[in-house]
């Protein structure tokens, strides 16, 4: 059996039709940029994350750099994050100029270890980004403290944990400004690039409509340096049918998670877990290992291809080896991106195709 380790084209079989006449409905309404579908689902992804207001944009990573820019972070400012997560968030900090400040992860979670956040606050901490990764919340509590305590701002990146939530609070909504992607392989995935912001401060969310468009509330009358960052009338069409079906897809991803678990239990791996008050939308199944590659290249060779996130932590990428970070700073990122292994994780996979995975994990101990 083969078990592709993502299949996002599955949902285009499943939802082909649908997706067609959203589609051509767009095409013969002639509003391209900024029409009613994007409206709608600008209020209808708010609601899913428990904010007022949402803003389109051109991508998840987009959403990140605008929210920083509109909770005016810039030049002398420093934003603390993970350096155990994709490099938007960081990449964000340096776009608007300001000092970029790791902290370590928790290495049963994956998400900041807030004690470590809460020793890397200086005079000059304008905003954290906590990444609610693979699926659950970053610890909301000690940092919503901490923001508090300081002064300082919550961006929620929460690229893979729309549908999540926090002691009964959905996430995106608890932070000053919550960042949602639609990249095709997210949990709620468009055809192409489409990002949004949410917030529920209405003043935040006139400015990240002003910055999404060239800094401009009225046309040709530019009142900030803004960006060219809309999300696509063609993409809110099609997120717009596939939204209704989201919150089955995240029951069926935890039941995967659960028979993942289930089946794997007494194995010498360590199995996800969820921080207490956290549920998790499973944007990713991630088990830790010593020893991974010799399990990675037994599954490939029988039908199960994996991918790493995250090979190499942020800090010791190539394009911040100026930035004075060597390995060891951050010991615990280190650790995991050695041993972290995911599995694939979509609710189109079958019950038949999870346990043929399980069966593969469970043969190579036996080996």
């Amino acid at each position: 059996m083969q078990v592709p380790f993502l299949n996002p084209s599955a949902q285009v079989v499943a939802l082909r039709e649908e997706l067609i006449r959203a589609v051509t409905s767009v095409l013969d309404d002639g509003r391209f940029i900024l029409g009613p579908n994007v409206s709608a689902l600008e209020a209808e992804v708010a609601s899913v994350a428990g904010a007022r207001f949402g803003v389109g944009v051109n991508s998840g990573s987009d959403a990140l750099t605008l929210a920083l820019r509109a909770l005016d972070v810039g030049p002398g400012d420093e934003v603390i994050t993970t350096p155990f997560t994709y490099i938007a968030p960081a990449e964000s900090v340096v776009q608007v100029g300001a000092r970029l400040v790791f902290a370590d992860i928790d290495p049963r979670t994956f998400t900041l270890d807030a004690a470590d956040v809460a020793r890397r606050v200086t005079g000059r901490t304008k905003a954290i980004i906590p990444v609610h990764l693979f699926g659950q919340a970053a610890p909301l509590g000690p940092l919503l403290e901490l923001a508090s305590r300081h002064g300082l701002r919550i961006v929620e990146d929460c690229a893979q944990a729309i549908g999540a939530s926090w002691n009964g609070r959905l996430l995106g909504g608890i932070g000053d400004i919550g960042c949602i992607s639609f990249y095709p392989t997210k949990n709620l995935g468009a055809a192409g690039d489409g990002g949004m912001c949410v917030t529920s401060d209405e003043g935040l969310a006139r400015k990240l409509k002003m910055l999404r468009v060239h800094g401009i509330e009225r046309r040709y009358h530019h009142d900030l340096h803004g960006y060219n960052s809309r999300l696509d009338e063609m993409q809110a069409a099609i997120l717009r049918v596939k939204l209704p079906r989201l919150a089955g897809w995240t029951a069926r991803r935890a039941e995967i998670a659960a028979r993942y678990s289930e089946g794997m239990s007494g194995l010498p791996v360590e199995l996800p877990v969820l921080a207490e008050g956290n549920t998790s939308c499973w944007h990713v199944y991630a088990i830790q290992l010593d020893g991974r590659d010799g399990l990675k290249a037994h599954l490939e060779a029988n039908g199960v291809p994996t991918l790493i996130y995250y090979p190499l932590p942020l800090h010791l990428q190539k394009c911040f080896e100026g930035a004075g970070w060597k390995e060891g700073d951050y010991p615990v990122a280190e650790r995991v991106a050695r041993r972290v292994l995911p599995l694939p994780m979509y609710p189109e996979l079958t019950d038949a195709q999870v346990d043929h995975v399980v069966g593969a994990v469970r043969s190579f101990f036996r080996a």
